[in-house]
């Protein structure tokens, strides 16, 4: 790493020991505060997603629609946040990691305001985007910083407790935005995320260093997006791996885009006791995340993600069976939880297995995956709304959209990554 870079990350190259990444010499002191404000930053995107999800059913009373449409302004801002990171992480391995992160987050303060002002559905939805696309950034360069500094076993402990702080924006998020509902209009929860971006942007300017030194910029300035895209995709676990993250997420955001509608609508919660529950499943994800990591650290990602990709088929599956027999809402509860922990599994040891093998393009592998993660989640949550229209969402629908991408999963697996013959990660 560049002298200067580690200088400014707080270590002395001068009088510490040689070490095998970065961040090793870095004091605990130092790392914990990039864990915090780098999960800050890459809450943003959870925030932006899920702190509007209790004013769905509200949403859908104004602008006098359907609930499909209401799912749309979802769908834009998960293809923002795609087509945002697509952008910004060859940006980053180009010209650095503190550029796009400033600029972008700056998109993200204007669009939100934007959103809080929209007089109709279709420029709310283009608010919705341009939120996404701003709130691109965070995820994209904080994993590429991590990457920077670490690699490796220790690369996988970093992840996870930046997933931890990460982890803790979907639990808050919709008890906030259910709490906030009841003292200001749905309009006001932009406005709230205009004030979080603004304080984001304020700290990535005054704490974030840069950590891609001048001569990898410069090896990157040499190479062609093409061609540090061509490098990524010829990995075959890398589009393993990539179809696994994509189709949990779908899982995860199909049951995002149905479960204000289906537990407010067909079983009769308020925004309130939905954010609750919202908050019990998110927490199901970071318990999933925490255990997960440890797991991949010890045994291998690609030995968890055969347990994971299973369990969310079988729960996915366990739901659509209550609701054919009956069981009511703790049936499709129970097996909920489950298969929001198993997405908690699965998310970190997908990651890993992504940029731990293209350290020297982490931008450009981070920004494909997040990108193929919300993009086609975008497209696929959706369908949901779509099966429903004439009878109304039920948990069989969300499940059947749930189970159907985890079988995907299963198979991108066990024929594409095909986990014997994955190595082991290093120290």
């Amino acid at each position: 790493m560049h002298t200067d870079a580690i200088r400014a990350l707080g270590h002395n190259p001068a009088t510490a020991p040689i070490v095998l990444h970065p961040g090793d010499s870095i004091s605990t002191r130092r790392r914990v505060l990039y864990i915090i404000l780098l999960g800050a930053l890459t809450a943003l995107g959870p925030f932006t997603i899920d702190l509007y999800l209790p004013a769905f059913p509200v949403l859908e009373e104004d602008f006098q629609t359907t609930a499909a449409a209401i799912q749309l302004t979802l769908t834009g801002t998960m293809i923002g946040f795609a087509l945002g990171q697509l952008v910004v992480g060859p940006l980053s391995d180009k010209v650095g990691r503190r550029i796009p992160l400033i600029a972008v987050t700056a998109l993200h303060v204007v669009a939100s305001v934007a959103a809080a002002l929209a007089p109709t559905l279709e420029l709310l939805t283009v608010a919705r985007v341009l939120m996404g696309a701003g709130a691109a950034a965070g995820g994209v360069v904080a994993a590429a910083v991590i990457r920077d500094l670490f690699g490796g076993k220790r690369l996988v402990v970093m992840l996870s407790r930046m997933a931890l702080v990460t982890g803790v924006a979907p639990v808050l998020a919709p008890l906030l935005g259910s709490a906030l509902l009841l003292v200001m209009p749905w309009r006001g929860i932009f406005l709230v995320l205009a004030v979080y971006s603004t304080v984001m942007l304020i700290s990535a300017a005054l704490f974030i260093p840069e950590t891609l030194p001048r001569e990898r910029r410069h090896e990157m300035g040499s190479t062609t997006v093409w061609q540090r895209y061509r490098s990524v995709f010829t990995d075959r676990v890398f589009i393993g791996v990539l179809i696994i993250g994509a189709m949990t997420f779908s899982g995860l955001f199909s049951y995002l885009s149905a479960s204000p509608f289906l537990f407010q609508q067909e079983y009769a919660f308020d925004a309130q006791q939905y954010g609750v529950l919202f908050a019990i499943n998110s927490v199901g994800v970071v318990v999933g995340v925490q255990i997960g990591s440890r797991l991949a650290a010890r045994f291998g990602p690609q030995w968890v993600l055969a347990f994971s990709t299973a369990a969310l088929a079988l729960t996915g599956t366990a739901i659509i069976l209550a609701d054919s027999l009956g069981l009511g809402i703790w049936g499709t509860m129970i097996p909920l939880f489950f298969f929001m922990t198993s997405c908690g599994f699965t998310f970190p040891c997908a990651q890993v297995l992504a940029l731990d093998r293209h350290g020297k393009a982490a931008g450009t592998a981070q920004s494909i995956v997040g990108a193929a993660n919300f993009g086609v989640a975008g497209l696929v949550s959706p369908i949901v709304g779509w099966i429903a229209v004439g009878s109304g969402i039920t948990a069989t629908t969300m499940a059947s959209v749930m189970v159907g991408c985890a079988v995907i999963a299963v198979l991108s697996l066990w024929f594409i990554v095909r986990p014997r013959t994955v190595e082991r990660l290093a120290p």
